[in-house]
Order: C-alpha cells, then structure tokens, then sequence
C-alpha cells in the first residue's frame, strides 16, 4: 500500500475488517454512534478509501457494498515496518530495548516474547 490511511479511514476499515461486503449505512451504523459521525461522513470517508484502492464497492440495487482489497494483517505488517524503518532504523531489538527502559513491558509481554523467540528457534 502507498498512500497512508488516516485514523477515521482506518476506524471504517476495521469495520468492513470485522464484517463485508457491507453499504454505507451498515458502516455507519457501526462506527458511528462511537464517533458521531453521519452518514454522510463515511460516505466521504468510503470515496477517499475507494480512491486509494484499499477497498472497492458493487452495485446492490440502489446502493453500493463496500469490501477491503487489503487485508488487516498486510496493513498492519506495513504500518509496522514503516514505524520500525522511520524510528528504529528498521531494526526490532532497539524497539524492544526501548519499551523494557521504560518499563512498559509487563511480565506477561515478556513471557510472549521469550515463547515467541523458542518457537524461531525450533
């Protein structure tokens, strides 16, 4: 993916992430109540999405079912890397050094961690 997804077009992919095809007014619906947005919000919100390619949209009568071209996992390994080149040099270990300095690694994390890192190396 190129183009960077803001905050509220991420709130509507979640949404059709958890549940699609789905219209406008089923997406709003969901997301809105939470945010206040209208309808008319996420319409616009859909277009800008429609336009990045990350999602499309079928004729259903007289409305249109939206559904993700990029799945969750994908969009989250991007965003991820990004966040790791952009911060860290593009390396895990200084990204992980820095949470444990500054003690936001619980006990249960670090117990992830290090089962994580005996399966990679088995």
């Amino acid at each position: 993916m190129t183009e960077r997804i803001s905050d509220a077009e991420h709130a509507v992919m979640e949404v059709l992430w958890d549940e699609s095809p789905l219209s406008a007014q089923d997406v709003a619906e969901r997301v809105g109540p939470e945010r206040g947005w209208s309808a008319n919000t996420v319409k616009t919100l859909l277009g800008r999405l429609l336009a990045k390619q990350v999602i499309a949209h079928r004729e259903d009568g007289r409305r249109y079912l939206y559904t993700p071209l990029v799945a969750r996992e994908d969009y989250v390994a991007g965003e991820s890397q990004k966040l790791i080149d952009r911060l860290f040099g593009g390396r895990l270990t200084p990204l992980v050094a820095h949470m444990a300095e500054r003690d936001q690694l619980s006990a249960a994390d670090i117990a992830e961690i290090e089962a994580l890192l005996k399966g990679l190396k088995q």
